[in-house]
């Protein structure tokens, strides 16, 4: 493994579902996609076609990820009221447990990582949270923008008016493969 790739939870619908990182969240897509092209993920045809956190994992189907791993910064999806999804708090994010299991995953890819391990954290809190550690294990952090519409508007410039989502998610792509290829 060479690059981590982290977000900041799973999402309800995907990751959630169906117990893997970004699998058949809709922002979760353009990551597999951007993996898919670069050579680091196998993901079977049907995956496209029923993206869905619950149905990929009802139908046994799964990526099969090379020199990549992917995780989240808090490690499940938190809610407001136990039902209703809600972007994990920074208390919730830098809690000394939450803190210590981050810096256990760093080290374990550090170890399997020859050379400098990379993460690519996927939107500005879990680049915050990564930024948090203060370990031996040394990394190379890089920044994307959240791939969800929100994510990718907010990012844009002018909060992207006037431009389409397909476009800002096609260079997002193109950005995360540049930062794949190490």
């Amino acid at each position: 493994m060479r690059v981590l790739l982290v977000g900041e939870a799973p999402g309800p619908r995907g990751a959630d579902q169906s117990g893997i990182p970004f699998w058949g969240d809709r922002a979760g897509k353009i990551v597999y996609q951007a993996l898919d092209k670069a050579g680091l993920a196998e993901v079977p045809d049907l995956a496209w076609e029923h993206w869905d956190g619950r149905t990929l994992k009802e139908l046994g189907l799964a990526p099969e990820l090379k020199s990549v791993a992917l995780g989240n910064s808090f490690p499940v999806c938190p809610t407001r009221d136990g039902r209703t999804f809600s972007a994990p708090t920074d208390r919730q994010l830098r809690a000394p447990e939450n803190l210590d299991r981050l810096q256990r995953e760093v080290d374990r890819a550090a170890l399997r990582c020859p050379g400098q391990l990379r993460i690519i954290a996927l939107g500005k809190r879990a680049w915050w949270v990564f930024g948090q550690l203060a370990g031996t294990a040394e990394f190379d952090l890089h920044v994307l923008p959240h791939p969800s519409a929100q994510g990718l508007l907010q990012a844009a410039p002018n909060k992207g008016k006037g431009l389409h989502l397909v476009d800002l998610e096609q260079a997002w792509r193109e950005r995360l493969g540049e930062l794949l290829a190490v």
